[in-house]
């Protein structure tokens, strides 16, 4: 996959195997979609990476600095999706944190994924994940490198007719999927599950729940997932997409879940079809 891509300012394509996100994904990431060289969605990312590299630890970078680098690695694209990583640099061999950490920063731009315009009108098919997300509640919210969770998740199925997997933690609370989170809706009321515990908290999320104040957060069983009468994922870089099925059993995409994505239309975000 081809990147344009900046390393502390400087095009470059390698970072050092000192460095600590790649030796201990120490670090955290933001993944962002832009419309030319509109971020609909930057604050919310800034604030989900300060908030991640205060809780590590790790000096935050200057969002002014980052602003520019996107425009840089974005110039001339169309629609792109940039990921900005932010690792705590260089260390000694071993778990201790450097007393002078000098973080790394990388920014990197993608050709967006191509949308099908079946998803979005019709729904995906999901199954239950066998893994079980740990619970650590110092992680939870944040986007930090280390995501052999979700890879492992995403692991254990090969059907391409099933496009996500549900994860549940060790109480069997649903969680999120593997590269989204979940919204579902149940007699008429929109809930999503709590993320106290584990878990990446989206930044599509949180405008959905910013958006409509009616929504609920808390835990949900798996018994509550599949009864609800809508479902549907939120991700800042495919949006929301209804969910058809899960484990066969059929969902349909309703009046809720269409209000949702036309808001995502009004953000700005217009998708690239396929084909």
């Amino acid at each position: 996959m081809s990147a344009r891509m900046l390393i502390n300012g400087v095009a470059e394509q390698q970072v050092s195997a000192l460095d600590r996100g790649m030796a201990y994904g120490d670090g955290v990431f933001e993944t962002l979609r832009l419309i030319g060289s509109s971020a609909p969605l930057w604050s919310r990312h800034m604030q989900r990476l300060q908030d991640g590299c205060t809780r590590l630890r790790i000096p935050p970078p200057d969002v002014q600095q980052l602003w520019h680098e996107v425009l840089q690695v974005t110039h001339g694209m169309p629609q792109s999706v940039v990921r900005i990583t932010v690792s705590r640099g260089q260390g000694e061999r071993g778990y201790a944190l450097p007393a002078n950490p000098c973080p790394t920063r990388v920014v990197a731009a993608f050709a967006p994924p191509l949308v099908d315009q079946h998803a979005y009108a019709h729904g995906v098919r999901m199954r239950v994940c066998d893994l079980r997300l740990a619970e650590q509640p110092l992680l939870a919210g944040i986007k930090h490198l280390n995501r052999l969770e979700q890879v492992m998740a995403r692991a254990e199925w090969n059907d391409p007719s099933i496009t996500e997997g549900v994860l549940l933690d060790s109480h069997e609370r649903v969680i999120s999927a593997t590269m989204a989170n979940l919204f579902v809706v149940v007699d008429g009321e929109l809930l999503t599950p709590s993320l106290q515990r584990c878990g990446v908290a989206g930044v599509a999320r949180a405008q959905v729940l910013a958006s409509f104040p009616e929504a609920r957060v808390d835990d949900m069983a798996l018994a509550t997932l599949r009864r609800a009468d809508e479902v549907f994922l939120s991700s800042s870089v495919r949006g929301i997409v209804p969910v058809s099925s899960l484990d066969g059993r059929d969902h349909l995409p309703g009046a809720l879940t269409r209000r949702v994505q036309q808001h995502w239309r009004e953000l700005g975000f217009v998708m690239e079809q396929a084909g």
